[in-house]
């Protein structure tokens, strides 16, 4: 099989057109994403997927944000409208069991519908000053909560056969801005940075999938967002020690300067192993793929590596594990 190409990319609705099908037989992209617009009924769903793999002509990878609460790309009748993370984990009796029980039911609802990928857990830090974007998409206000939290959804995910994403590195908790529409900047010295923020990520830098922030930090790099900054992949590998096959971010989000071929050149230059693509713009997706090409050696190896974590699910009751979370939520009202 040839190389995969260095991108996830999206889809327009919810059937491939016949130019898209083209594109990515021929641009073979490592992976997919999912977003509302796609998803109509499971049975559409399944078969979106599979024409997905049939494309490119092996068992890709397909994603999904699905982190419960704002951000989940399908609800009742199809999926379990979840409450927002940070209200789930502050508000549980036993934050990880509550985490892991959520985290393995979603994956059971991704799993029915094709989808093996989740762009979860968030280990960004709530603070006072969090944006609301992401502040109750967060896990806890401090490392040890996030830590404890993030990692029961990963094994959580994992147990239900969905590859985990770890985001957004180094962190995204700080930004007081919503990096969809501008840059954050934090301006958070190193020190401090190094002992809330990265050492959050830092406990979990074995997970096999990660994905960088769209976040300036000033007091290690002034000019460039960390998903553009070599210097900050260099934390991220480094110091951090996240080995991980690395996404960016959304590279359509305007946090990022540029249009969208130098967004991608300028972030796969830095170090990303993939440029993620998310909005289905086929002209995009062209323009990009002709731009960045395969995998490199090393992102063949991080991709290689992380799907050796996707397996299938464990047997479980499902009835039974919803249970057992609905009583985790009633304790905590309980205790609280």
């Amino acid at each position: 099989m040839a190389r995969s190409g260095a991108f996830i990319f999206g889809a327009s609705g919810t059937v491939l057109t016949p130019e898209e099908v083209t594109l990515y037989r021929h641009a073979q992209p490592w992976g997919f994403i999912l977003f509302a617009r796609n998803i109509d009924t499971a049975e559409q769903t399944r078969r979106l997927t599979a024409d997905m793999r049939n494309a490119v002509g092996w068992h890709a990878p397909v994603f999904i944000d699905q982190e419960g609460g704002r951000v989940q790309r399908f609800g009742p009748p199809m999926g379990t409208q979840y409450l927002p993370a940070l209200d789930q984990a502050e508000g549980a009796s036993d934050r990880a069991a509550a985490m892991y029980l959520r985290s393995r039911l979603i994956a059971d609802e991704l799993q029915a519908l094709g989808i093996d990928g989740n762009c979860a857990p968030l280990a960004d830090i709530a603070t006072d000053e969090t944006h609301p974007v992401l502040k109750n998409r967060c896990y806890g206000y401090s490392v040890d909560d996030v830590v404890l939290s993030a990692r029961a959804v990963a094994e959580g995910q994992v147990a239900g056969g969905v590859l985990p994403v770890l985001k957004h590195i180094p962190g995204h908790g700080r930004a007081q801005l919503d990096s969809h529409h501008e840059l954050p900047t934090v301006t958070t010295p190193e020190n401090e940075l190094v002992e809330t923020d990265f050492a959050a990520f830092r406990a979990l830098a074995d997970l096999p999938l990660g994905m960088t922030a769209h976040v300036l930090f000033s007091a290690l790099d002034a000019d460039h967002p960390a998903t553009t900054s070599r210097t900050m992949h260099q934390i991220i590998r480094d110091e951090i020690g996240f080995d991980g096959l690395l996404m960016t971010d959304d590279i359509s989000m305007n946090a990022l300067a540029g249009n969208v071929v130098e967004r991608s050149l300028a972030a796969s230059q830095a170090g990303c192993d993939l440029i993620l693509h998310c909005n289905g713009d086929f002209a995009e997706m062209v323009a990009i793929a002709t731009a960045i090409g395969p995998l490199s050696d090393a992102g063949q190896r991080r991709a290689d590596h992380a799907l050796t974590y996707r397996r299938n699910a464990d047997d479980v009751d499902i009835a039974a594990l919803t249970a057992d979370l609905a009583a985790l939520m009633q304790q905590g009202c309980h205790d609280g």
